[in-house]
């Protein structure tokens, strides 16, 4: 990605962390981002082509700084999922800009489609892509149990991450609560899943 590129879709994600989606206006972008407004409709084409792209930075990002691809590769036999299933969730409780950007990013996205149908396919592929990496750490840590289960525990523990995130960010819980909450959810979806069998 160029680093224009990279600019105008950090500088998206800022904005729409902090104005919201319908407060994203190219004009302010391109002076946030530092380039042109015709440099970004060259790179995007219309404002749905900015939040689109913005979507999925925010889940390259996201992937980045939860260290997810760190494990990809490594011998199944080295891996513990339950530990990556905790890290991987824990780390979306970080106090750094990027994380808090993200996070508040994301929670403005899937609001803005309760309204806006026009990113809905894209928000619904990322989060069941999400639900499905979730799930599959959930399965391995518990084998026997059927994946329509690991399914279904894996959208409680994504939706649960969602709402404490969405308290951390404005305020209402400590950062140090909302892992603690986390882990215990975690805790309590792997020992329910070991505790079914197929």
């Amino acid at each position: 990605m160029s680093d224009r590129r990279r600019a105008i879709l950090e500088g998206a994600a800022r904005v729409i962390a902090r104005r919201g989606v319908r407060g994203l206006r190219v004009s302010d972008l391109a002076a946030e981002a530092g380039v042109s407004t015709a440099l970004i409709y060259y790179h995007f084409k219309d404002r749905t082509g900015i939040l689109r792209h913005t979507l999925a930075f925010i889940g390259d990002r996201a992937d980045r700084y939860t260290g997810a691809a760190d494990e990809v590769g490594a011998a199944p036999s080295t891996v513990d999922p339950h530990r990556l299933l905790e890290r991987i969730l824990l780390l979306e409780f970080q106090d750094l800009p990027e994380v808090r950007e993200n996070s508040t990013a994301w929670g403005e996205l899937r609001a803005h489609t309760i309204f806006d149908p026009e990113l809905r396919d894209e928000l619904t592929a990322a989060g069941a892509a999400w639900v499905e990496e979730v799930a599959g750490l959930l399965a391995a840590a518990c084998p026997a149990a059927p994946g329509a289960a690991a399914i279904a525990a894996a959208e409680r523990l994504t939706a649960l991450l969602e709402g404490l995130s969405g308290r951390w960010l404005s305020g209402l819980l400590p950062a140090a609560h909302a892992r603690d909450l986390m882990r215990g959810a975690i805790g309590v979806e792997i020992g329910q899943l070991g505790s079914l069998t197929p």
